[in-house]
């Protein structure tokens, strides 16, 4: 999970305020100490982590309000001061079109990778979107840029020859102007010196963007408020993209630092794939930092993972009574796509909270990558027709992916189990009746 550790310190300090008998000076002071080192530990800045500690003490004086126990006070008042300390999120809309966005950041921060991200992101959504490579310093950045498009499937304006990035903008700015969306990478360095700060300056002022995000590496630490002030001089950013999210337990000093400088994070990006990319809402980072989970960001990560004529072509089949290994092989993929099961289960109300065994996460990740493997292998009458699957075609199946048959056989059970649930084995569609009444089933069982 994101910032993991400090979850897991949150929710054990807020585990002790729910356990408490009385809630008294100790409890309160106890819980501020847990906070203070919790918060210390993710690198946000120490004076920050007072004033928080401060105004905590001084709610928790107030009394509740009729119907909310102290309990309930203390907990609210805390989920309330960690939203302050991020500040607010907000949402980009694609209003004036073309829509102008440019990139900045330092080296080694992934704003190139970024940039390919958002173009997902909004080609997604229907948008028409472009990529221009105004980074003239950088040897492989055009290059890089050229090879994300092509992975995205948006199209991308470079110029390898010109060592101009204002001439670059110039060529190409009114074939661009025919999208919705321009994302424009530009170029970066080590450190914010008076070359880059010049750089883009004059090149805010050629390009009038809407939008100017910097990209930030979260493990950055306590160094992120002098870098996010510095591009905010330099350039009046409006917004942060927050990198590498998926493996740091350092990142509350880069979310602290958009705070103070009213850049609020825009995006994070939470691993290497072009999908993994979330839009920043507070509230809803908290809930998951918390254990209390957030099913918008997961609808979210299935929009950019799922196909939406894929989708709208299995709902087809549905509605018809049909479903093939094949479909359920196809929605496995796009599963795999959304990422690993641990960060699946961490957006879902309930299933967050529980503590999973990190080595059950794991069975279950391989074994979708072998039942992957043994489908490839299977001809395509086997995968749409799986009741003619025999035990010697299991055999020869097994042999052909190296997957054991008694995986083959359980795959095999599961997509009966699955067709049953849609009620296809009687050539019949699910009731609306009939899928609330699963997801009775599953919530009770508080899992899928």
């Amino acid at each position: 999970m994101i910032l993991e550790s400090l979850g897991d310190k949150l929710k054990a300090a807020l585990k002790k305020v729910a356990s408490a008998v009385f809630i008294d000076t100790r409890v309160i002071d106890d819980l501020v100490k847990e906070l203070q080192r919790a918060l210390l530990e993710a690198d946000v800045d120490v004076e920050l982590v007072f004033e928080i500690s401060e105004r905590i003490k001084e709610k928790a004086k107030e009394e509740p309000r009729p119907g909310i126990s102290k309990k309930e006070q203390l907990i609210k008042i805390v989920h309330d001061e960690l939203i302050s300390l991020l500040g607010k999120g907000r949402e980009i809309q694609v209003k004036d079109k073309p829509l102008k966005i440019m990139f900045v950041g330092l080296y080694g921060v992934g704003k190139t990778t970024s940039i390919s991200k958002v173009a997902l992101y909004y080609s997604k959504r229907g948008y028409k979107v472009c990529m221009l490579g105004l980074d003239t310093h950088r040897p492989a950045a055009r290059d890089q840029l050229e090879q994300l498009g092509e992975k995205v499937k948006v199209p991308v304006f470079v110029d390898k020859q010109e060592k101009d990035p204002r001439k670059i903008w110039q060529k190409f700015e009114q074939e661009a102007k025919r999208f919705d969306v321009i994302l424009i990478d530009t170029a970066g360095r080590h450190s914010l010196d008076a070359e880059l700060e010049k750089e883009i300056r004059e090149l805010k002022e050629k390009i009038r963007p809407q939008e100017v995000i910097l990209t930030l590496s979260s493990d950055i630490g306590q160094a992120a408020r002098k870098v996010v002030e510095g591009f905010h001089k330099a350039c009046g950013t409006t917004g942060i993209f927050l990198t590498k999210m998926d493996g740091t337990a350092k990142a509350g000093g880069a979310l602290a630092a958009a705070s103070i400088t009213k850049a609020p994070v825009l995006f994070i990006g939470t691993g290497e794939k072009p999908q993994d990319i979330e839009t920043f809402d507070t509230t809803s980072f908290i809930s998951r930092l918390l254990g209390m989970g957030d099913l918008q960001a997961l609808l979210e990560k299935a929009k950019i993972s799922i196909d939406e004529k894929d989708a709208k072509k299995l709902e087809q089949r549905l509605e018809e009574g049909k479903f093939t290994l094949d479909d359920l092989y196809e929605q496995l993929k796009a599963m795999r796509k959304m990422g690993p099961l641990s960060k699946i289960t961490e957006m879902i109300p309930g299933f967050s909270n529980m503590k999973l065994p990190s080595d059950m996460m794991q069975v279950q990740e391989s074994k979708l990558k072998r039942w992957g493997h043994a489908m490839e292998s299977m001809t395509k009458k086997e995968k749409e027709n799986p009741d003619t699957i025999t035990g010697e075609r299991i055999a020869r199946i097994s042999k052909g992916s190296a997957v054991p048959t008694s995986e083959i056989r359980e795959m095999l059970k599961q997509y009966k189990m699955v067709k049953g649930f849609f009620g296809m084995s009687k050539g019949k569609t699910m009731s609306q009746k009939d899928l609330q009444k699963i997801a009775r089933k599953m919530g009770a069982r508080g899992g899928f």
